[in-house]
């Protein structure tokens, strides 16, 4: 049975302000620095990841780096990871009226050029399927709004328990095909 490994990239300064934070491309914090090296020695000590893949997004490369030297691997980016684009919500506080009714808006574009949830779930679930075909145990390196998506693939989902999906940054979640 293969591996997937799933972990969201270290702390930015829109986490850490509770700002919405989407395809605003940011780097990490000195903090999320020292969390993705810390998830790194952790998915190396699992002892069988082969393969990395991040989003193209620089947080998740900065953190699939640190990824890359615990494993003594080198990282594949793949657009389909980048972080669900949230429209006019970008760099607003999480609580800003609309927001949580417009993720629960499956089929609904998020205002001024967001996506819907169905075109990242197009995204990630393609990936998903392509991997199933590969023989290799891998991690991917993404974003919260994405490894909701991802946990869906695996896991039946309510609106409910899709709107309560927290993925910490850096935590690290293990799916087995």
């Amino acid at each position: 049975m293969k591996k997937l490994y799933v972990t969201r990239h270290g702390l930015t300064a829109f986490n850490a302000e509770e700002r919405v934070c989407g395809a605003t491309d940011l780097s990490l914090t000195e903090t999320g620095l020292q969390q993705a090296e810390q998830m790194a020695q952790k998915a190396a000590s699992f002892g069988d990841i082969e393969r990395i893949i991040a989003s193209p997004m620089l947080r998740a490369q900065q953190t699939a780096q640190a990824v890359s030297r615990a494993l003594q691997l080198p990282v594949e980016t793949d657009t389909r990871l980048r972080e669900w684009n949230y429209g006019s919500f970008e760099g607003k506080s999480r609580l800003t009226s609309g927001f949580q009714e417009s993720k629960a808006e499956f089929g609904v574009k998020m205002p001024d050029g967001g996506e819907s949830v169905f075109q990242v779930v197009y995204r990630a679930y393609s990936l998903i399927e392509e991997l199933k075909s590969t023989e290799k145990n891998t991690i991917l390196v993404c974003h919260g709004g994405v490894a909701r998506v991802i946990d869906s693939y695996f896991y039946d989902m309510t609106v409910d328990r899709f709107m309560h999906f927290f993925m910490g940054n850096c935590e690290i979640k293990v799916y087995e095909f």
